[in-house]
């Protein structure tokens, strides 16, 4: 690390501590050469991941959107907002680790299907009513008559 007082390279590390959330260490530093200490920030880097939408376009990755889907599928449902959170983490977290930069909004929306139908399969058929564009009963009965099947 690069001493701001006199450009040294080299320095030596005194103290460290994890930041109250645990997303970052600070460090303090002493510049071998001048003897000065400073302070450095270390943080983990994530790569900005974008979303390909159903027509093409694309856009950042909003983590809101994910769960703003579930408090709506979720309404009036025995699911806590820390468990939504925990998915949304979990799906965010999924997609980091792929590396991949893109990734596709129907994915997205699998993964989070998928979620649902483990945590609750009333809001389950709720997200899959909107995210798949139910037009008719008979298409909102063949998911039903799945979901009964899998028991």
């Amino acid at each position: 690390m690069k001493c701001p007082y006199c450009g040294e390279q080299d320095s030596k590390v005194v103290d460290s501590r994890h930041s109250e959330d645990g997303s970052s260490i600070r460090r303090r530093r002493e510049c071998l050469l001048c003897g000065k200490r400073f302070t450095t920030y270390e943080i983990v880097e994530s790569l900005p991941i974008v979303v390909v939408k159903r027509d093409g376009s694309r856009q950042s990755f909003d983590r809101n959107k994910i769960l703003n889907g579930m408090l709506r599928a979720c309404e009036k449902r025995p699911v806590s907002l820390a468990a939504m959170e925990g998915v949304v983490d979990d799906i965010e977290q999924y997609i980091q680790n792929s590396l991949e930069r893109e990734v596709r909004s129907e994915e997205i929306g699998e993964l989070v299907m998928d979620k649902l139908k483990q945590m609750d399969e009333v809001a389950y058929v709720r997200f899959a009513s909107v995210y798949r564009s139910f037009t008719d009963v008979n298409s909102f009965m063949q998911e039903l008559n799945k979901i009964l099947a899998e028991k």
